[in-house]
Order: C-alpha cells, then sequence, then structure tokens
C-alpha cells in the first residue's frame, strides 16, 4: 500500500499563493495517475487536477490558469502550486494516486483562503 503525505497547507490571503506537495513512500512509476482533490465544509469532494505519467494533465474548470500540477518521479513527489487563491478555494487538499482499479489517498492538508 503506498504511503502519500501532504505538506504546505495553511492559511493565505485572497489573491495570495501557495504550494502543496505530496511524497509518496515508494516509487511512483507505477502509479498510471496523479493528483489533488479537495473537499469543502458540506460539499463532496472534486477533482483539482490530475497528471499521468503520459504527463498529461487535466483541472477542474474553477482552478484552470491559477493552479499548475507538476510530477517528479525522482523524488516521488507531486506537488500543486495554486495562485491568485480565492476565498472559495478553502478545502481540505488530498493527494491521490491510482493504478487501474487500486487508489491510494493522503490524509489531507487544510487550505484556507481569508482575509
Amino acid at each position: 500500500q503506498v504511503q502519500l503525505v501532504e505538506s504546505g497547507g495553511g492559511l493565505v490571503r485572497p489573491g495570495g499563493s501557495l504550494r502543496l506537495s505530496c511524497t509518496a513512500s515508494e516509487s511512483i512509476l507505477s502509479l498510471n495517475v496523479m493528483g489533488w482533490y479537495r473537499q469543502a465544509p458540506g460539499k463532496e469532494r472534486e477533482l483539482v487536477a490530475l497528471r499521468t505519467t503520459g504527463r498529461t494533465t487535466s483541472y477542474a474548470g474553477s482552478v484552470k490558469g491559477r493552479f499548475a500540477i507538476s510530477r517528479d518521479n525522482s523524488k516521488n513527489a507531486v506537488s500543486l502550486q495554486m495562485n491568485s487563491l480565492k476565498p472559495e478555494d478553502t478545502a481540505v487538499y488530498f493527494c491521490y494516486g491510482s493504478r487501474g482499479a487500486a487508489t491510494h489517498w493522503g490524509e489531507g492538508t487544510q487550505v484556507t483562503v481569508s482575509s
């Protein structure tokens, strides 16, 4: 079972930036897809960004142009650069990895955007 550990969350003012990182306990080369989901209070978990081993990326419409996902297989890590943050980006952000039907989740890191 791959362990995923997130870091980099915190409190930021609207318009600010944060960078989230996710480190895996073993090689991520076998994980076809890695990415980030988020869950705001009272809402369902939603996709934020995904990146495949083939470098294909996918973003939620609400973050496109503001967030950027990157993947470093040599460091077993995936990161999410978040710019121009808005209060509606406030949520717990979860790292995600999958290989076929097998999925792996981190425990999440809180991001709060507030003045």
